[in-house]
């Protein structure tokens, strides 16, 4: 197994980049001026390759996964969270909670939807299971667009669980929400909700779903029968 130093990571991060793939990364994660990624640099890995580095690594220490979550590459941030949630996932209570507290003081940095997508609810979501979930609900009130998906992700880790009640809540309190990735995000979970139990997902869409962006209402109802989905978006519910 190569060595976990920072140097040799980002030696072999290089080696796998792919100018063409960079170029189609900057288009698709929006990093032109004014969009969500403005100013995120790629250069161009692809997901199975990086899960591929994480495996190799895994045994990283918490401080090289930091400075690999503090760069402005975002692969390399990508690569850090896999290494970070192989190490939760594995770890006793202690390491856990380390990876935890990595985390929350490396926020601003899980700053892009696949990276959040692919940590919040098993690293943020899962260590709150058992504890005081009030972190979710300051979240979902920020003013940053990555800590409120962060909020509304984490809850995936209750869902899987058949528990409700976070998502619902973050749900409404993300119903007005201006940013189409909140939107999308939430309709997501409103759909995992409903994978799990129809009747808890229609009753939530049933009182909120005339306010709801058209986008969130979308992804919510996306699994529900033809004639139902169209007489939510035509308002005849």
């Amino acid at each position: 197994m190569p060595s976990s130093t920072i140097a040799n990571i980002r030696a072999q991060v290089r080696e796998l980049s792919d100018p063409r793939v960079a170029e189609h990364s900057q288009r698709f994660f929006k990093t032109g001026p004014g969009e969500y990624g403005e100013g995120d640099t790629f250069i161009g890995i692809r997901v199975p390759a990086l899960r591929r580095l994480a495996q190799q690594h895994r045994g990283a220490s918490l401080r090289v996964a930091e400075r690999l979550l503090q760069s402005p590459i975002h692969e390399e941030r990508l690569l850090a969270l896999f290494v970070l949630v192989k190490r939760y996932e594995r770890g006793n209570p202690t390491a856990r909670k380390e990876v935890f507290d990595l985390y929350r003081r490396n926020m601003r940095f899980v700053n892009n939807w696949d990276l959040v997508d692919s940590s919040a609810h098993k690293i943020i979501g899962d260590f709150l299971r058992n504890r005081s979930r009030r972190l979710l609900r300051r979240l979902a009130k920020s003013n940053v667009l990555w800590e409120r998906r962060i909020a509304i992700i984490s809850t995936m880790a209750y869902i899987n669980d058949g528990e409700f009640g976070d998502t619902l809540e973050i749900a409404k309190e993300l119903l007005r929400d201006e940013e189409d990735l909140i939107h999308k995000a939430v309709g997501w979970m409103l759909r995992e909700v409903g994978n799990r139990d129809r009747k808890v997902e229609e009753a939530f869409l049933k009182k909120h779903y005339k306010v709801m962006p058209r986008t969130m209402l979308r992804y919510a109802i996306e699994k529900l029968p033809k004639t139902k989905r169209r007489r939510f978006l035509a308002g005849t519910l």
